[in-house]
């Protein structure tokens, strides 16, 4: 199956695309778009994570759910909004432990993380798609087996990865990564319903940038825009 990705991706996941899984969520779409579905995000944002952040290039994982439901949000990098489009509540909490962490101010009106996608930072849903205002409506057809199959490839092919894990669901994750060679660091999820059990105080950022200037990389400008 041809499927529009990175080259370095498609390459790394090119047997993931003849499974049985990936035809059934193919075709899934396909039915869902013949029977008038609003699905986000929209068809070319798919796979904007692995676009943004090309294989050869990843440095940070950071793992998200569902993309947003909502018309015009999702566009394919978890937690992350399009332009112009208000940043929802986790993403704004994100930002409050950013500026608590580090110091750099974010605009509470700015919410597209493309930014950090380009320096490496992964920003990957284990749902790739979203039927419009029915969360985790498409939580069962198969992505959660590809994203998985992602993670695992970073772990296998990779080192000195560091994945962030927020939340109980992200943190289910921790066994498809090899922590002999990656770092792991997890908290509650930056949703309002958990910010302040856990989130907030992490101090993720500033402990990424630690772990990738220790390994001679760049660290990460998390300042946005």
């Amino acid at each position: 199956m041809d499927v529009k990705m990175e080259a370095g991706w498609k390459e790394a996941l090119k047997q993931e695309f003849n499974k049985p899984y990936f035809q059934q969520v193919v075709t899934f779409l396909k039915t869902e778009k013949l029977q008038k579905k609003v699905i986000y995000p929209p068809g070319s944002l798919i796979f904007n994570a692995f676009d943004q952040t090309p294989f050869a290039n990843v440095k940070v994982v950071i793992l998200g759910q569902d993309p947003y439901h909502g018309p015009g949000q999702a566009h394919g990098l978890c937690f992350s909004v399009a332009d112009g489009v208000q940043p929802p509540p986790s993403l704004i909490n994100i930002y409050k432990e950013i500026e608590a962490d580090i110091g750099v101010g974010m605009s509470p009106r700015y919410g597209n993380l493309t930014k950090w996608a380009q320096q490496g930072v992964l920003l990957l849903n284990a749902f790739l798609t979203v039927r419009a205002n029915e969360p985790a409506s498409h939580s069962k057809i198969g992505w959660e087996e590809f994203t998985n199959a992602v993670i695992k490839k970073i772990s296998d092919e990779k080192k000195e990865v560091v994945f962030l894990l927020w939340g109980k669901f992200a943190q289910e994750k921790q066994v498809l990564i090899d922590e002999t060679k990656h770092h792991v660091l997890k908290a509650a999820h930056p949703s309002p319903f958990s910010a302040d059990k856990g989130f907030f105080g992490c101090k993720h950022f500033s402990k990424t940038n630690e772990l990738l200037i220790q390994q001679g990389l760049e660290p990460i400008d998390w300042k946005l825009p």
